[in-house]
């Protein structure tokens, strides 16, 4: 059967009609074609954070150079405080801080926050490490704890920096109260010139009777479970891990839960000396028998003699044991995590945190 002109007339109209149409719709942004904002696949959040310290500046730079791309933030360990209960920076800070900002001028890759911590430098230079008498007085009164917030605001505005941390140890139980209040307020008035706050806790901090404000990012130490303080051991494990997780889960808003790198070298005469990872392993050559791993926290450890014959214990974290403590704060629901620290760690550990970082 054939069709008349007329017919003809109108399927070619209808043809050149839904030809048009689709060039608009491939074209126009309109339809399924279309890649709206919301459409555009976007880059997933980074999440793991980590500290470089000014004593160890160089070697905490040359692994930031590595992993820079893959970190949501860098806390510059670095604020300290000075005899008069003022504001203290190190020679090595000024250092370290413009180098830190050259490296991250391109596109300004890593918010870059500064670490307050309560150790204080008397008239003869030398540290009260986590001075729970220098909060007292900061956290006294209320003209006390605003002069405080006044001298880190005044800071964080002229070094340039995206945010605080604060790492204030050793809280007595008598004044949390007021060192709450301080955090509720610093952070108001750092939100009032766009930037954030993160709060640093203990495991030890009382989370059961506090009640922490909404709006900082909280940091929870999950590690020294052994350390100068006692005998050899890992510096976490599963069950240490998840201990701190039932915790985290009374903490308002973001939570970032904080593991440390090296290790400790424990000596029979009774010396604890921290270690890097890099340190340990250099160490693990005098090893006695195979080194061992534990399987409750993935560590490595070993036993060596040294010259005056005197038998060490090493317990230390490589890229397998941050692996195993990753994968258990994730099934706990944590996936943002800090790691203290950078500087010294070997290859495979640098390799595997940028590997896991876009996970």
């Amino acid at each position: 059967m054939f069709l008349g002109k007329k017919a003809n007339k109108k399927i070619f109209f209808v043809i050149i009609i839904t030809i048009i149409i689709c060039i608009l719709i491939l074209y126009s942004g309109i339809g399924p074609a279309t890649r709206n904002n919301e459409d555009i696949p976007k880059e997933p959040p980074k999440k793991i954070s980590a500290w470089i310290a000014d004593w160890q500046w160089e070697a905490g730079i040359k692994d930031f150079k590595e992993v820079r791309k893959n970190l949501s933030s860098l806390q510059v360990f670095a604020a300290y405080f000075d005899y008069h209960d003022n504001l203290y920076f190190t020679n090595e800070f000024n250092e370290v801080l413009p180098e830190i900002i050259e490296i991250n001028s391109d596109n300004k890759l890593v918010n870059l926050y500064i670490t307050i911590v309560n150790d204080r430098f008397n008239e003869e230079g030398k540290a009260v490490q986590k001075d729970p008498e220098l909060l007292k007085r900061l956290m006294a009164t209320e003209e006390s704890r605003n002069n405080h917030i006044d001298e880190i605001i005044n800071m964080v505005t002229q070094k340039g920096f995206s945010g605080v941390e604060i790492d204030y140890e050793n809280i007595d139980d008598d004044i949390w109260e007021n060192y709450i209040d301080f955090c509720s307020k610093l952070h108001q008035r750092l939100s009032s010139i766009d930037k954030s706050l993160r709060i640093v806790l203990e495991p030890k901090s009382p989370i059961d009777k506090l009640t922490l404000p909404e709006g900082p990012d909280y940091v929870m130490m999950a590690y020294n479970l052994y350390g100068y303080h006692s005998g050899p051991g890992p510096k976490a494990d599963e069950s240490f891990i998840h201990e701190i997780g039932l915790k985290m889960g009374k903490i308002p808003g973001d939570k970032i839960i904080a593991f440390a790198t090296g290790g400790f070298d424990w000596s029979d005469d009774g010396k604890v000396t921290a270690l890097t990872e890099s340190e340990a392993v250099k160490v693990s050559e005098k090893a006695v028998d195979n080194l061992k791993r534990d399987e409750s926290s993935g560590s490595v450890y070993f036993n060596y003699f040294d010259n005056n014959n005197i038998n060490h214990t090493v317990w230390y974290a490589d890229n397998r044991t941050l692996d195993k403590w990753f994968n258990i704060s994730k099934q706990l629901g944590y996936n943002k995590i800090a790691l203290w620290r950078l500087g010294d760690m070997q290859q495979k550990t640098l390799d595997y945190l940028n590997l896991e970082a876009n996970n």
